[in-house]
């Protein structure tokens, strides 16, 4: 069975870093936490991601510390680099979200600095995890055990339900969509694409993609075409019945009379921003999915198959 060599100076270097990062992560959110005005849903939506990070991150160096997963690095380093992924797309993410519908609506002055630094926390949060995941990424390119988040589709599938994630953040605003069956068919397309992608994601960490009933790459090329097929009617209907007058929709920004409220801070980004990221976080998903069609598609057409790995 192969095996992770793992010195002391990885496991230094992994502290240090997540000890940077619980710092990072931890000013950014304290810093406009207790601001005492109002952020508005994709403003609170960032702070519970500076929060998550820093809560995930100080669970994995306590465990670290207490050596409890020192027994079995492969699977703790499986875990951390897929963390350390998510990790730093939801930063970055964080960052320009925060910066581009919330801060620059702020006056200047106190509170403005103080979001300002926060987005630059966010970002050196953001290069810390990447970092991280460069770091663990050479100790499984000096070893031979693969780790499914370092190969194509694995990455693939990593920003397909972090894409999905931005979207149901987008789409909280339920007013968006409540009035339409189709745009409710939307949702629930995003909301099933994204389980079966993590539903692929817990088997290969689990190690069980081979002990379905079916070979692996079936099951994905099925899974990943379903997916694409749903996207594709979700970027037909989605455009469709939200900017269409023909059906209701509001082709014109200036159209939606929420757009003029700036001073609330429910609107910083007014319903028609939200339903245009929307459209366009839903193409840009299907282009990730098509990608991961045609990487399976080429894998089973020419009938090969990774062996189950190690661990």
């Amino acid at each position: 069975m192969s095996t992770l060599s793992i010195g002391g100076a990885d496991c230094l270097s992994d502290c240090c870093l997540q000890v940077c990062q619980l710092f990072s992560t931890c000013v950014a959110f304290s810093l406009v936490a207790d601001m005492g005005i109002g952020r508005g849903a994709l403003g609170n939506w960032t702070l519970s991601i500076w929060c998550f990070c820093f809560a995930v991150t100080l669970i994995i160096l306590m465990l670290q510390i207490w050596k409890l997963m020192s027994d079995f690095p492969s699977i703790r380093y499986k875990y951390s680099v897929t963390y350390a992924c998510y990790a730093a797309l939801l930063c970055l993410s964080a960052s320009v979200i925060y910066s581009t519908t919330y801060v620059q609506f702020l006056p200047y002055g106190p509170y403005r600095d103080r979001a300002i630094a926060a987005i630059v926390f966010s970002c050196i949060a953001f290069l810390l995890y990447a970092v991280e995941v460069g770091v663990i990424w050479r100790v499984f390119w000096f070893s031979d055990v693969t780790c499914y988040v370092l190969t194509v589709p694995g990455l693939l599938k990593v920003l397909e339900t972090f894409t999905a994630c931005v979207i149901f953040a987008f789409i909280s605003n339920t007013s968006l969509y409540h009035d339409q069956p189709a745009l409710r068919w939307c949702v629930a397309v995003y909301t099933i694409c994204f389980l079966q992608a993590a539903v692929v994601l817990v088997l290969n960490l689990g190690d069980c993609e081979y002990r379905l009933p079916i070979p692996f790459p079936i099951f994905q090329l099925g899974l990943t075409l379903l997916s694409v097929l749903l996207y594709a009617s979700a970027l037909v209907l989605w455009p469709l019945y939200q900017f269409d007058e023909k059906v209701g929709g509001q082709p014109q920004r200036s159209s939606d009379v929420n757009c003029s409220i700036m001073g609330d801070p429910n609107y910083y980004v007014c319903p028609w921003d939200q339903r245009l990221a929307v459209t366009v976080l839903t193409a840009i998903n299907l282009l990730l999915y098509v990608a991961d069609l045609v990487f399976w598609s080429c894998r089973v057409s020419v009938g090969t198959e990774d062996p189950p790995r190690g661990s």
